[in-house]
């Protein structure tokens, strides 16, 4: 295909601002299904996790034709904690597709996004989405993201963006949103009208692989798009390796490009194009796929750092290997190398015991994707307190701080407020919007674990947190951690109801009557500062003073069932989250109480 029919674009956008749902107008706008094919909603979100979460975490990619032109699409996740994801892609594109909520206007991912885009120089488009909102301000919200362009140091030309309005979910684009179309096709044509044609260098080829997937037919794919040159199948090539440089020489195999959903075999593929090669031996993300006479290396990917680390151990309690199928050390180190392969935001550290490991990653939610994705797959394991990355900066000991956004009900401002400064957060800019107050904070970014959790319950599920990572700065000094303590487990058992309710003046529960529970379990939250250990599996004795007809008479509280994030970011440090393909259980890492005490003695001896 000529390289001026082709388009190659990313859509970029805050979480929740459109993205999928205006990919998915954009596949029915390619006729990609027949008539009486329903595909359904977020079409482009296949995986389980990202359906029942409602959220991207895989980029995808896919092609739309338009009359004679071809145009890539590539769907980006919006949080910040994928960031790894989005600055990979972007590589393959040449211009972007930039949403914006018309009634939140930007917000801080879109200012995250958006960065990444300009400084690769590519040229966006700005979609204002969701005008069908009530209260929205179209007008007020482009006036928002010029300034904030033009704040990125935005080029000229990037600074004369064109601009559409529309909704995406009702499946309308215009230039002007006061006149609604039936369709999105002024969009598609603003595409090929703006974005322009993929450079292509003159030489020998050259591609670099920015993402990787797997076939169980054949094996690792390799995708990328190639900057000159072109690609045929059986070709012989030179892989210049990322990080050393050394040159691997491989055959290419085959070779696809992407047509809709599906992969279409090639012969030759030429410069500008996306497309996936297979049959090439020992590559990873980063890498260049080069001319084998003259090896050239493109340059390579630059990754934000982790800010966040989590230990990663064998499951150890006495529930061990009852509903996993991977359980032991070895099955757990192969499944973080395998998922090091093509995520390139994690690292994985040795902690000195065979048993755990350190993974760092960029938040709790990148890493509580991959715990929750492994434990689908069949692994238990056991996960330590999410800890922030210290770093020594000319001889000062700085930690990662984040740009906090919190829109909540107008009410519920002031405890937002005082929960954030008791953990080291600055205001920076509070801003009322209706009914709703929007607040912006400076806080580290051990302020904002579990504080997604409280600003929950607070504003009973109103509030809407997001965050990210702005730089390093000198450390804010100690923050005080969960004030109440744990009720543990004396016993193993199963919790008996009786008990249950005999015990609830002193805290809430995790657990129902009739679970399985062990010594060491933690399962409900004191109502006072310090643990207190409590027989749970402890029976009613039916004697003539105790008639056994009164058991009707009790009321148990509902217990308080945690998400992963909610128990990754609930737990302190002496304690672990045990996470199974059925089960996750919060747990201390000393299950018998002496141990514990030994350990609290020692900790103290070694302050003093």
């Amino acid at each position: 295909m000529e390289v001026s029919k082709i388009r190659n674009i990313a859509i970029i956008a805050h979480v929740d601002h459109g993205k999928t749902t205006l990919v998915d107008k954009l596949l029915h706008a390619g006729h990609l299904f027949k008539d009486h094919e329903n595909p359904g909603e977020l079409i482009m979100d296949s995986n389980d996790l990202e359906r029942e979460r409602g959220i991207t975490i895989l980029a995808k990619n896919v092609s739309v034709r338009y009359k004679d032109y071809k145009i890539n699409v590539i769907d980006t996740p919006g949080h910040s904690d994928f960031g790894g994801e989005v600055e990979r892609v972007l590589n393959m594109a040449d211009g972007c597709l930039l949403l914006v909520d018309a009634f939140e206007g930007p917000m801080p991912q879109t200012r995250f996004v958006l960065q990444k885009a300009l400084q690769l120089g590519l040229k966006p488009i700005v979609v204002i989405n969701k005008v069908d909102k009530k209260n929205c301000t179209p007008d007020e919200v482009h006036e928002q993201v010029f300034d904030l362009m033009f704040s990125l140091d935005a080029s000229e030309d990037q600074l004369n963006f064109p601009t559409f309005y529309g909704s995406a979910k009702q499946g309308w684009m215009s230039a002007d949103w006061k006149k609604p179309t039936t369709d999105i096709t002024s969009l598609i044509e603003g595409i090929i009208e703006f974005i322009p044609a993929p450079k292509v260098d003159e030489g020998a080829t050259q591609l670099l692989i920015t993402s990787l997937e797997y076939s169980s037919f054949i094996g690792r794919i390799a995708i990328g798009r190639i900057q000159r040159g072109s690609v045929k199948a059986g070709q012989q090539i030179a892989l210049v390796k990322r990080d050393t440089g050394a040159i691997v020489k491989t055959r290419v195999k085959e070779v696809y490009v992407f047509e809709g959903f599906e992969k279409k075999k090639a012969e030759e593929v030429k410069a500008g194009e996306i497309c996936a090669l297979v049959g090439l031996e020992g590559f990873e993300i980063g890498d260049t796929v080069s001319d084998i006479e003259k090896p050239e290396a493109l340059k390579s990917i630059a990754i934000d750092e982790p800010t966040m680390s989590m230990l990663f151990t064998i499951n150890n309690s006495p529930f061990y290997g009852k509903e996993g199928k991977f359980v032991t050390s070895r099955h757990i180190k192969e499944r973080l190398d395998k998922e090091l392969e093509k995520n390139l935001a994690l690292r994985v550290g040795e902690t000195g015991s065979a048993d755990s490991f350190m993974v760092f990653g960029r938040g709790v939610l990148h890493l509580s994707v991959l715990i929750e994705t492994m434990r689908r797959e069949g692994y238990e394991l056991q996960i330590g307190q999410p800890q922030v990355i210290f770093r020594e900066i000319d001889g000062v000991k700085c930690e990662p701080m984040e740009e906090l956004t919190i829109d909540l009900p107008e009410s519920d401002a002031g405890k937002a407020i005082e929960t954030v400064s008791t953990r080291k957060g600055e205001m920076t800019n509070m801003e009322p919007k209706a009914d709703r107050m929007i607040l912006k904070f400076m806080i580290p970014s051990r302020g904002i674990i579990g504080l997604r959790n409280y600003l929950m319950n607070v504003t009973a599920g109103e509030a809407v947190v997001t965050h990210r990572f702005k730089e390093y700065q000198p450390y804010k000094g100690e923050i005080p951690g969960r004030i109440n303590g744990s009720l543990i487990v004396m016993e193993q058992g199963e919790a008996i109801a009786y008990s249950l309710h005999n015990l609830q003046d002193r805290g809430k529960f995790f657990i129902d009557s009739g679970q399985p529970v062990y010594e060491g379990q933690v399962i409900g939250e004191h109502s006072r500062s310090g643990d207190l250990v409590i027989n749970v599996t402890k029976t009613k004795k039916l004697t003539n003073m105790r008639a056994s007809g009164a058991d009707e008479k009790m009321r148990i509280a509902p217990p308080i069932k945690f998400s992963l994030e909610e128990a990754l970011e609930y737990i302190q440090s002496d304690e672990y989250v045990e996470v199974t393909p059925k089960s996750i259980r919060l747990r201390k890492i000393y299950l018998n109480e002496t141990d514990r005490k030994r350990e609290r003695n020692k900790s103290m001896s070694s302050v003093v």
